[in-house]
């Protein structure tokens, strides 16, 4: 099927629920994409897997998209192994409550994808049932995928090119925030911090100290003999050789 027959099939299967239908770019990879409701999330999945005609019985990737005020987009790519043809399928879920009913019992596979979308974005799989973190340690705090979410790098080192929305062209730009549990710039030795680096005030560091500095020999004057290295003497054989 193409990926308009797809769209189309997928349309005609949902109804009478509302699913807005379009292809992804691609050229010869585009996609059907077809938004449905986040109500309907769990039983269009579950539809489209057992439709006949569409048989999408592969669950490729879960993932999600921040739109800002929009909200966050959840996005499943199904293929069909039998048929060799694919579908996105896409819901919007509210920032202020980002939940969805997870598809864990209709795909097993989806549950470490969900874990990740969890934790990277903040979305809640109602019915998961063990949304633990999966990449990131349990004491991290924030979600890293989320747009509003300050990098680490961004604190460490100023970004040499174009600038964040807000900060001028001509460089300034706003004072650094660190995250929590970043640490300040240079916090990875055992000499303390200067004050005022990144809002860092004194203190020792953490972790493995630093190698001491080797002393080198001063270089010695142009025609001056260094030190240390006698100059060998001529032996008695070698006044008598012509």
């Amino acid at each position: 099927m193409t990926p308009e027959e797809v769209g189309r099939r997928v349309v005609a299967l949902l109804a009478p629920v509302e699913a807005a239908v379009s292809v992804s770019g691609g050229q010869a990879y585009a996609r059907a994409t077809v938004d449905v409701p986040p109500t309907s999330w769990a039983d269009a999945v579950r539809a489209v897997r057992d439709d006949a005609e569409l048989g999408l019985d592969f669950l490729d990737w879960l993932s999600a998209v921040d739109e800002m005020a929009d909200g966050f987009d959840v996005v499943a790519h199904l293929w069909s192994v039998r048929r060799r043809h694919g579908l996105l399928l896409r819901t919007r879920v509210p920032r202020a409550e980002p939940v969805v009913a997870s598809v864990v019992d209709v795909f097993p596979g989806a549950a470490w994808h969900e874990r990740e979308t969890h934790e990277m974005f903040g979305i809640d799989f109602r019915g998961h049932g063990d949304l633990q973190p999966l990449l990131l340690p349990p004491e991290f705090e924030g979600h890293p995928l989320r747009k509003e979410f300050v990098l680490a790098s961004r604190v460490a080192k100023p970004w040499p090119g174009a600038k964040e929305p807000g900060e001028s062209e001509a460089g300034g730009g706003r004072r650094p925030i660190r995250p929590p549990g970043v640490p300040a710039p240079g916090e990875w030795g055992t000499t303390p911090t200067p004050a005022g680096a990144a809002g860092a005030g004194e203190g020792p560091r953490g972790g493995t100290p630093a190698r001491p500095a080797r002393e080198r020999p001063a270089r010695p004057a142009p025609g001056e003999r260094p030190t240390g290295a006698p100059r060998a003497e001529p032996g008695p054989d070698a006044a008598g050789e012509s």
